[in-house]
């Protein structure tokens, strides 16, 4: 029971520190985007420890996954400079 504890705790804090490095990613916005993607993977980590593997799946392919994945293509278009 305290082991897992400590590992909420710590995982909490990992969260934390990822959700900083994303809202003051610099002049990246790509070191932004991967750490919100870094985020919602280990809010994922947290719902398993929670006993919520539906959500934590849930989380993982859309909030980690999909959702990097679409600011990456847009930051490849915007960046690109292309027009429709």
């Amino acid at each position: 029971m305290i082991l897992l504890i400590a590992m909420s705790l710590l995982l909490s804090l990992t969260i934390v520190a990822a959700a900083i490095l994303a809202i003051r990613g610099g002049q990246s916005l790509a070191i932004s985007i991967l750490a919100a993607g870094l985020v919602s993977l280990l809010a994922s980590v947290q719902f398993l420890l929670l006993a919520a593997p539906d959500v934590a799946m849930t989380e993982a392919a859309i909030g980690s996954g999909l959702t990097t994945f679409l600011f990456f293509f847009v930051l490849g278009r915007v960046r690109g400079g292309e027009h429709d």
